[in-house]
């Protein structure tokens, strides 16, 4: 977790399909109940986001982003009850071939850490069953979920 006094930038991918995102999930520990996290990381110093939310993907599931798509850049503040947290949050819509292949039934083991990438149905996100995280990242899932066909960037006026 970073120090009180830091800002973190991240770069988070979205990636939807058929009514469901593909999330990191974090188990119960005595810290928190269990909770969803859209996948990425921090932005390294000198490294763009969307080379960012590239590496990161590769380093988490070893998958290869086909396209990154700039779609929003926003903030999240937290008290998690243990640490204070403050991050800009970039956000993109992330294609792969590699995970378009996987079933909705199906996950990844992400490499880095002892979480699990699944998809997770849009309905439950919403109604926090589990928690997804970063704040406001449901609203821009459930918006690329609605876009007229799937290879299309949601349109300004779907993410408002």
């Amino acid at each position: 977790m970073p120090p009180v006094d830091r800002i973190r930038n991240i770069a988070v991918g979205l990636v939807v399909r058929e009514g469901h995102a593909l999330v990191e999930i974090y188990p119960a520990t005595e810290r928190h109940e269990p909770f969803a996290r859209a996948l990425g990381g921090g932005v390294e110093f000198g490294e763009t986001a969307a080379a960012a939310v590239r590496r990161e993907f590769l380093e988490e599931l070893g998958i290869e982003v086909d396209e990154a798509v700039p779609l929003a850049v926003t903030e999240n503040i937290f008290d998690s009850g243990w640490a204070k947290g403050h991050e800009v949050v970039h956000v993109f819509l992330v294609r792969s071939a590699a995970l378009d292949a996987l079933a909705l039934s199906g996950g990844l083991p992400v490499l880095d850490n002892h979480t699990i990438a699944r998809w997770v149905p849009l309905a439950d996100l919403r109604a926090q069953k589990p928690p997804f995280y970063p704040v406001g990242m449901i609203d821009l899932a459930e918006a690329l979920d609605r876009a007229p066909s799937p290879g299309r960037t949601p349109d300004a006026d779907l993410l408002s």
